[in-house]
């Protein structure tokens, strides 16, 4: 199954996570199948590059959404169709 969640990157005490659609056997920094974005907690723009089409396309082929990934585009209004 696929799941679109967040891969955590950058340096100590200063994370940005990629949000990725990956393989829910895979490990949360492991191997991904696609970049769909960019999260950056510390920045002005905390939500960068993200690619709401092909969200699109993997929720429609039957990924999941993790919750944090959830909560966070609800929180930003980001409406994924």
């Amino acid at each position: 199954m696929v799941k679109i969640r967040l891969s955590r990157g950058g340096r100590k005490n200063s994370p940005i996570f990629t949000i990725v659609a990956t393989s829910s056997r895979n490990s949360a920094t492991g191997k991904f199948i696609e970049r769909l974005g960019k999260y950056d907690p510390r920045s002005e723009n905390i939500l960068a590059n993200i690619k709401t089409d092909r969200i699109a396309y993997w929720l429609g082929t039957g990924a999941e959404l993790s919750d944090s990934v959830s909560s966070l585009f609800k929180k930003h209004k980001i409406d994924i169709k």
